[in-house]
């Protein structure tokens, strides 16, 4: 069989312990006779179906004893029931023995079993037996096929493909849908696509493999295409859909999708529920998350491990963080994604204290911490300036724990040094990194660069960036900023000029706020909204608040050659100044406000949203780009530390 030769020659060697030849009849337990005794000869068609109907091991191991005594435990049909029985009972030790005891297994025996170690994701035993299979001369047929690309990465489920042609069954719908399935996992999306627009018939497997396959690689519109063109659509092509929405940054169309499964009854599974909590969080709505947390509770959905911390990730990114922690408090047995969750929750609100405690809680429990885990405490330590801190986290990550510092924690270093003015240590850090920093590593330290006034660094950071074509509108816009800051209003002009001539446009700020399960978005100066008057009249009357509070604009803030009156009206109708004036209309007095921003708030914002709490007897808890804000009576969680 000159095929058989180049498929094992692809595969490494096969190791004694995953062997399938090293598991024989002496693996499974030693048989009671009195077991034996007292089981009763029956015909093998009422054994097969006694096999098959078994509801444990206990149960399957009387049968088998049975076998034995009666000396059927070789009889193919019967060996081959038990070894399927076994396997999904998930006893594959046994499953694997009684293969072996097998003196001459077909095809079907070694395509249950390559099909139960594949199913377990043991792939490397799955092709250890397709190879035995084929030095053994057994020729495979569809259901192997189908069985062994399940295990196959690309590049040998290519090999196994030009197999399947050999053979003449390519063409059967099993054997198609694995194949789209293998290109479909190795990004090959232009294979997958000809496979599957040539299958004589399209399972809802196929369907789901091909949607799976455009929304992993971000065309989640070529995935929508697919899922509408569908006939029939199960829980996990919804799940798939949904998810490939809020992977993607579109959770309002993943919110959309979720809202019409339901309305067709289709009862929503772990997975749709988790991607579903994601997008809640993505946008910071958190009625609907609370709505989504309810449906939990009130249609019988599992609340394990996995739920519990797409709640935890939810209500920390929608601004409760009580409700966050007491989620968390709820899941038992908690993996260490779930402490993550909450140790990063904690970081995310500045909640700094609470994130090393738990961290120590957790460490006290013998969790082994993640290169997550540290990534949530650089973070606190950078939202609270905890420079001495930060260094001896970012060394124990490595020296205690064997994790090798990533990007993003040399990102939450630059932060945490750039933050506190130690810009020299900064650049220094990523001048000695042993990975190639990014432009967000680069950002960040630009970013400091600004905070601090340091043009002449910011600079040498800008021009590297742009002679490396690395360059965003965030780069420009932060040296642009710097300049005007500094009343170089040339350098800012020619900055924004380069800007333009790169096609590079800046990115608009934009706040938003949740009423009534809808979120309402809002740009600087907007006019859109069906309540602009009513928003422009309470702007005006905050105005009013806040010029008897002694408020003076921070003018300075703004980074435009134009004149002071002007710059006063262009601060008054900030994004979320419009979006607080709206929470204030739509809302009951005393109700806390929710505001989510996906750029940094302006200082100017900030000392205004401490005073309007401050007068209205309001929380207001504002999310921007980089942590949250919890303000209350004139006090801002972050300290003025942001």
């Amino acid at each position: 069989m000159p095929w058989a030769t180049p498929l094992a020659s692809q595969l490494p060697p096969i190791a004694a312990a995953t062997t399938p030849a090293t598991a024989n009849r002496s693996s499974l337990p030693p048989l009671s006779a009195a077991a034996a005794k007292h089981c009763h000869p029956l015909p093998p068609q009422k054994l097969a179906s006694l096999i098959e109907n078994s509801k444990s091991i206990s149960q399957l191991l009387r049968i088998h004893a049975s076998l034995i005594r009666h000396g059927l435990d070789d009889h193919p049909i019967l060996t081959f029931k038990l070894q399927r029985s076994y396997s999904s009972l998930n006893r594959l030790d046994y499953s694997v023995a009684v293969f072996n005891s097998t003196g001459n297994p077909d095809v079907f025996s070694y395509a249950a079993i390559i099909h139960a170690h594949s199913v377990k994701n043991l792939h490397q035993q799955a092709l250890d037996f397709y190879v035995q299979m084929l030095t053994n001369y057994v020729d495979p047929n569809s259901f192997t096929f189908s069985a062994v690309l399940k295990s196959c990465p690309l590049q040998l489920g290519k090999t196994i493909h030009s197999q399947t042609l050999k053979f003449g069954i390519d063409s059967d719908t099993y054997v198609r849908t694995a194949l789209v399935d293998v290109y479909a996992r190795g990004g090959d999306l232009a294979s997958a696509r000809n496979l599957f627009d040539t299958m004589p018939e399209r399972s809802l497997v196929s369907w789901t493999a091909m949607i799976t396959c455009y929304a992993k690689h971000g065309d989640v519109d070529e995935a929508r295409l697919l899922f509408d063109g569908m006939e029939e659509r199960d829980v996990v092509c919804w799940s798939v859909m949904i998810n490939g929405y809020t992977q993607h940054g579109r959770p309002n169309e993943a919110l959309a999708l979720f809202r019409k499964m339901l309305g067709l009854k289709v009862k929503p599974s772990e997975a749709t529920i988790v991607a579903v909590l994601s997008a809640c969080g993505q946008l910071g709505a958190l009625e609907s998350g609370r709505w989504v947390h309810s449906y939990i509770v009130n249609n019988a959905i599992r609340f394990n491990v996995h739920v519990g911390t797409a709640l935890v990730n939810m209500y920390s990114k929608c601004g409760s963080l009580e409700d966050a922690s007491l989620v968390f408090d709820a899941i038992k047995d908690k993996d260490v994604v779930a402490w993550n969750s909450m140790i990063v929750g904690y970081a995310i609100h500045g909640f700094t204290e609470d994130a090393l405690r738990l961290f120590t809680t957790m460490c006290g429990r013998g969790v082994h911490p993640t290169d997550i885990t540290f990534i949530g405490i650089l973070s606190a330590c950078a939202h609270a300036g905890l420079v001495s801190e930060g260094w001896r986290f970012f060394h124990l990550m490595k020296g205690e724990y064997g994790i090798e510092p990533k990007i993003e924690h040399y990102g939450c270093m630059v932060n945490l040094l750039g933050r506190a003015g130690h810009l020299d240590e900064a650049y220094e850090l990523i001048q000695n990194m042993k990975i190639d920093p990014d432009p967000v590593l680069w950002g960040t330290l630009l970013g400091a660069c600004r905070l601090h006034n340091n043009t002449g660094l910011g600079e040498r950071i800008c021009e590297l960036l742009v002679s490396r074509n690395l360059a965003h509108s965030g780069t420009y816009i932060l040296l642009s900023n710097m300049y005007a800051a500094a009343g170089n209003w040339d350098g800012a002009v020619r900055v924004r000029t380069m800007m333009k001539d790169s096609g590079v446009q800046k990115e608009p700020g934009c706040s938003s706020i949740e009423m009534n399960n809808k979120v309402h978005e809002f740009l600087a100066g907007d006019m859109k909204h069906p309540k602009t008057k009513e928003i422009y009249t309470m702007l005006e009357e905050m105005n009013r608040w806040l010029e008897s509070h002694g408020y003076t604009p921070q003018t300075d803030t703004v980074l435009h050659d134009i004149g002071e009156s002007e710059k006063k009206k262009s601060l008054e109708v900030h994004s979320e100044k419009l979006a607080i004036a709206f929470g204030l209309i739509t809302t009951q007095p005393g109700a806390t406000i929710k505001i989510v921003k996906n750029l940094r708030v302006c200082s100017d914002c900030h000392n205004v949203t401490k005073l309007i709490s401050k007068i209205t007897g309001r929380k207001i808890v504002v999310r921007d780009r980089n942590r949250f804000h919890h303000f209350v009576n004139g006090s801002c969680s972050c300290g003025d530390y942001w």
